[in-house]
Order: structure tokens, then C-alpha cells, then sequence
């Protein structure tokens, strides 16, 4: 066999929350059967795929922080971030890993990611391939505006130096357009689509990860709501076969005619990302329930606990919320959803390993999208990896989301609190075995997650882009 050519995956971010640039890293590996060197952020354990296969070499950066310092601070050292940024990037590229074939580079951010790159592929006789998953300048332009000067000087060094490389991909037609047309750039579609373990999770595999979350999910720090309130419960469902979801008996596994509803959702807990709208319209779900079943908002909560725990069934479900990831606006919303005290709602925050991830989608009732994007032109991976594990999803509705959700078949799109609500009232009305409009959702969420995978994905029109870098190089 001959000698394997090499390629070099690079991230300014954590590795860990960067699914689509570990699908990359592992089809090169496997499909284009190249040596690949990943040049990122540590910080979250990548996919144990990844860390496991011995042609994928992981070289960790240690991330710039300036914590606890003013907003106009930070804005004034962002030149020194970036400066530091850059060195230690030429370092790692030029020095640190084998020269490659091809430089794979994530975009954004932008500065001074493609800079260093452009001049490490100089350096190394190198490729450059942009992976456009947004655009650097408007994320910037979520904190200081779209006039502000370090934006319009982003935006030129943006599109400068994305102009300067030999090939790009990108998440979208619109994205395309947009590159094509004001960029001058000429870039490939690669959706995002599902790799195969995310998948429908069996009630073996349900039970499990519910036993693994069992604690966390009823014995929070300081919480007491419809999922953790009440003694006596969180006592019985504590031992080993039985959990808040499911029981299991010497023979056979049930899920529980009376659990709540699992909507999952994951971010990165950024500005893109207005979870205040979903504690809106959890506070309407609350109260609309109270309103349709005719009951005095006085009832006694440990009352309305025992019945549940006895098995009643109500005509809409306790909604449980658990959302993943790390990210700057976590704990704000923390604190936001203590203050709540609502009876038939409760919110989780955790995060996942990344094994677990697809098994809470798996296990999940609903999966819930506020990604907004600030160019309006990118997707929400999150929903693509809903939509292979067979997961339903009701997302806020932007210009180019129609691009992955189809209304009324694989989901729902919303655009306001209210909004948000009534869906949430309709899908979960009979909860769990009258609820045809979810079960439809869910059979299409299925067929379209598992129409494409990754690997098919990848294969048919990235493999093509990357072969011919590398034998034009």
C-alpha cells in the first residue's frame, strides 16, 4: 500500500462542540483514507469514534480567555486576542503537525483563522478548503452592530482572504447564493446530515439512559417542580428499574402511561438563541392547561404530585425540558427558570457525553430549535441530528429553515411565544397514545433522517472537491 496523503482539520473552538468538523475529520479518514491532524480547542471530549480511530490525530490548543472584564475592556483587547490567536495557530500549523495535503478549515471565526491558514498552506505547499458554516462579521454584528467599525473590518477580511483558497463548502443553497453571488466565491453544498449512530433508541436503551440520568433529572440542586417535587417519589424512583419515564419488572421494560413529555433541545447558549421566548411560552402552556381543565390555580401542588405519582392521567402532559450544552448565557437562563415555579413544567440543564446525546434524542418526544442565525443562512445541525434519530421538531421560523423543515411533515416552524404554546398544547394533547398529529410528525422525521446519511452525504459531494485540491495542489 502506498503512502497515505495527510490533511489537517482546524478548529479556533472547542473540538467537542464541533459535530460537523468531527464527521469531516472522520470521513477523510475513512472515506478519503487520509492521516488526519486535527488542530483545535480542547475543553469537550470529542466522539469516541474519533478519539478511537488511530489515522485521526488530535492536537489541542489552549483557548484565549480574558475573563471578568468590562464589555469595552474586552472590545479593546480583541486585536491583542486575535494577535495571540494567530501565533499560536502558525505555531501548531507551521511547526507542531506534518505538513498536509490540505488544510480543512472551520469558518467562523474568521479572524485570524484564515489569515494563519492562508499563510501555513503557503509555508507547507498546502490546499485550503473553507468549510462555511455562518458568517464571522454578522456574529460580531449580534454585539456591536452592523455600523460598528471592527464589524465592517471583519467583513472585509471575511470575504478578503475567503476569496484566496482553493475550494469551499458550505450548509446551504441560500448560503451558496449569497457566496456565489456578493462574495465571489464558488462553494459546494454539503448538507449536514446524520451520521449512523444517531438513531431511534430502543426501550432497552431508554431505560438505561434513564437510569444513568435518573438523579440529576429528580434530585437537582435547589429545584422543586413536577419532576422533582415530593419525597416519596424521588425515594421510590431511585432504585435500580425504575425511573421517572420508565419501570422494569423481572421480565420486560414499560414506559410509564403517566411520564412526562421529553422535549430536548441543545445550544450553545449564545445570542443567536433567545431562550427567553421558550420560558414564555412555558409559562403559557402552564397556565392555558390550568384554563382548559378548569382548575383553581390554588390546588395544593403536592396534591396534584400524589395524583400523578398514583398514576392519574391528565389531558396534557407535565412538560420536561432538557436542554444541552455549555455556552455564556447558561446561567443567566438558569436563574430564569428557578423563578418559574410552575406546576406541569420543569427545565433540565446538563450536558451530555457524546455517546449519550444521540440516545436523548432517541428517547426524546420532541425536539426544540430557537437557532435564529444571524445571516439568516445557515441551518441548525441540532435538527439534523433530531431528524436521524426519528425525533420530531418544532423550530422558529427564519428565512431558510424551509431548506431542512417541511411544515406538517417532519415538523413545526413557530415565530413568537404564543406561538410556541398552541403547538406545544396541540401535539401533546392525549399525550402519550392519542397524540396522532406527533405520531405523524415523528414518521416523517424518521424517513427524512434517514434518507441521507453523512457518509453519503460527504461522499457524493465533498470527496469529489477534495480530490481534486489535492491533485491540483
Amino acid at each position: 500500500m502506498g503512502k497515505r496523503g495527510r490533511a489537517a482539520v482546524v478548529v479556533l473552538g472547542d473540538i467537542g462542540q464541533s459535530p460537523r468538523m468531527q464527521y469531516h475529520a472522520l470521513s477523510l479518514s475513512q472515506q478519503a483514507l487520509l492521516e488526519v491532524d486535527i488542530v483545535a480547542y480542547g475543553g469537550s471530549n470529542p466522539h469516541i469514534a474519533l478519539l478511537e480511530n488511530p489515522s485521526i490525530h488530535l492536537h489541542k490548543m489552549k483557548p484565549v480567555v480574558f475573563r471578568g472584564l468590562p464589555k469595552i475592556l474586552l472590545i479593546v483587547l480583541l486585536p491583542l486576542k486575535a494577535l495571540i490567536q494567530f501565533f499560536m495557530l502558525l505555531w501548531f500549523l507551521c511547526v507542531k503537525i506534518p505538513p498536509p495535503d490540505v488544510f480543512l478549515v472551520q469558518n467562523p471565526p474568521s479572524v485570524p483563522t484564515l489569515f494563519a491558514v492562508k499563510l501555513a498552506s503557503w509555508w507547507r505547499n498546502s490546499a485550503v478548503i473553507i468549510d462555511w458554516h455562518n458568517f464571522g462579521y454578522t456574529l460580531l454584528a449580534l454585539s456591536l452592530g452592523r455600523n460598528h467599525i471592527l464589524v465592517k473590518i471583519y467583513y472585509w477580511f471575511e470575504r478578503h482572504y475567503g476569496r484566496k483558497v482553493n475550494g469551499s463548502f458550505c450548509v446551504t443553497k441560500a448560503m451558496q447564493h449569497e457566496l456565489a453571488c456578493n462574495w465571489g466565491i464558488k462553494a459546494t453544498v454539503v448538507y449536514d446530515c446524520p451520521p449512523e449512530f444517531f438513531h431511534c433508541a430502543s426501550l432497552q436503551e431508554k431505560h438505561e439512559l434513564f437510569c444513568r440520568l435518573n438523579n440529576d433529572l429528580i434530585h437537582p440542586d435547589g429545584i422543586q417542580d413536577c419532576i422533582s417535587y415530593g419525597k416519596g417519589m424521588s425515594e421510590r424512583d431511585s432504585f435500580v428499574g425504575n425511573t421517572i419515564f420508565t419501570t422494569q419488572d423481572s421480565v420486560e421494560i414499560f414506559l410509564k402511561p403517566n411520564r412526562p413529555a421529553i422535549i430536548v433541545s441543545s445550544t450553545s447558549w449564545t445570542s443567536d438563541e433567545d431562550f427567553g421566548l421558550l420560558l414564555e411560552a412555558a409559562v403559557m402552556y402552564d397556565r392555558r392547561v390550568s384554563a382548559i381543565l378548569d382548575e383553581d390555580d390554588s390546588v395544593d401542588d403536592e396534591l396534584l404530585w400524589m395524583e400523578i405519582s398514583n398514576g392519574k392521567q391528565y389531558l396534557y402532559p407535565r412538560l420536561l425540558f432538557i436542554i444541552t450544552g455549555k455556552g455564556p448565557d447558561r446561567e443567566k437562563y438558569e436563574k430564569q427558570m428557578k423563578k418559574l415555579h410552575l406546576k406541569r413544567v420543569a427545565f433540565r440543564t446538563m450536558w451530555l457525553p457524546a455517546e449519550d446525546y444521540p440516545l436523548l434524542l432517541g428517547s426524546a418526544d420532541l425536539g426544540l430549535s430557537l437557532h435564529t442565525s444571524s445571516s439568516g443562512l445557515d441551518l441548525p445541525m441540532k435538527v439534523v441530528d433530531m431528524f436521524g434519530c426519528g425525533l420530531p421538531v418544532c423550530a422558529i421560523s427564519f428565512f431558510c429553515i424551509e431548506e431542512l423543515v417541511t411544515v406538517e411533515k417532519n415538523g413545526l416552524l413557530f415565530s413568537s411565544s404564543s406561538d410556541l404554546a398552541d403547538k406545544l398544547l396541540m401535539l401533546f394533547k392525549d399525550f402519550p397514545d392519542g397524540c396522532a398529529s406527533l405520531n405523524s410528525l415523528r414518521e416523517g422525521a424518521l424517513a427524512k433522517g434517514t434518507s441521507t446519511r453523512w457518509g453519503t452525504e460527504w461522499e457524493q459531494q465533498a470527496l469529489p472537491l477534495i480530490a481534486k485540491v489535492i491533485s491540483d495542489k
